[in-house]
């Protein structure tokens, strides 16, 4: 891969990413935080997602601002990660001032990765400490890492024919000097395309060794179908920008981010994932939504493409080798 120009998510000031990972079980925890206080809204499209506090991101909700965001694996069980994060922000004097106690506000979201490693293997508070801790501003570290370290795409015929994935993360930069970035878990049910001829780069393979793509989408208009909890999946997605938005606004910008998943994803949104994507506004530059929508599709779109591009070989599944 050559040199990026951009950091990823942590081109946003205000952004910090960490992660901690657990290779031996093959799963993880991702730690996004935004300790001055972000802007915060979500668009869910998948059907099976694991999330907590998520009413924080409504527009109906008390609170303002979010101190933080935890993506993680371990299917449900991994949302005990969030605890270490909120611990960390407390320490740090970070938190919605409740009188008594700073409360960190902290959204969390949750992957299926049980079926790559072991199954008794789930992110801990221990962990999610880890993850806050390790969060820096410097280039967001990619691939089988933090909530990635499970991530793989392509489920229809079972894990043994997936592909490893993992995390990605992609900048654009606008007028005015607006930026617009997002970090994407990738561990879907569906292949990751190219969304410029809608190739296959990563996904259900045709046979458990080879490296051939089945096409996913295709094989299911012609009939094939898949069943079990080996199937459970998920993509999570936070865009982040330095434009200044309200809650609603925030919202409109996450549903930017998930025309960026859709292009990138074929099948995308099913029963079997619980696709979402969170957006943040951290500082007061002026833009226009419409223009931070295009600029948020591209973002989750690339950040997609390096989830897979940037993935190494674990649980016995190879990842795509791609020379940029």
């Amino acid at each position: 891969m050559r040199d990026r120009t951009f950091k990823g998510l942590t081109d946003v000031p205000g952004i910090l990413v960490g992660h901690a990972s657990d290779y031996d079980g093959i799963t993880g925890c991702t730690a996004i935080l935004c300790q001055q206080g972000a802007v915060a809204g979500i668009d869910i499209r998948g059907s099976a997602t694991g999330t907590a506090e998520i009413e924080l991101l409504t527009p109906a909700h008390l609170t303002e601002r979010i101190h933080a965001v935890t993506l993680a694996g371990g299917s449900a069980f991994g949302l005990e990660a969030a605890s270490g994060v909120r611990r960390v922000l407390e320490q740090n004097g970070v938190g919605f001032p409740a009188g008594v106690a700073l409360v960190p506000l902290v959204p969390a979201a949750i992957l299926f990765d049980l079926g790559i490693g072991k199954a008794s293997a789930r992110p801990t508070r221990e962990m999610g400490e880890a993850a806050a801790r390790a969060a820096t501003g410097g280039p967001v570290i990619e691939g089988s890492v933090g909530a990635g370290t499970g991530a793989t795409v392509g489920k229809l015929l079972g894990m043994k024919h997936a592909t490893k994935s993992g995390l990605g993360s992609s900048t654009r930069m606008l007028a005015g000097g607006v930026v617009v970035s997002a970090l994407a878990v990738v561990n879907a049910f569906g292949d990751v395309v190219d969304p410029r001829g809608a190739t296959v780069i990563a996904g259900t393979r045709r046979t458990e060794t080879g490296m051939e793509f089945l096409d996913t989408a295709a094989a299911m208009e012609q009939g094939a179908a898949a069943s079990g909890f080996e199937h459970f999946n998920t993509t999570l997605v936070v865009v982040a920008t330095n434009a200044r938005l309200n809650k609603v606004q925030a919202a409109k910008l996450a549903q930017s981010g998930s025309l960026g998943m859709a292009r990138a994803i074929r099948p995308v949104w099913t029963m079997f994932d619980g696709d979402l994507v969170m957006a943040l506004s951290l500082g007061d530059r002026p833009a226009a939504l419409d223009t931070l929508g295009v600029a948020a599709a591209e973002a989750v779109s690339a950040a997609i493409l390096r989830s897979v591009r940037t993935a190494r070989p674990l649980g016995g599944l190879p990842a795509v080798a791609v020379t940029e």
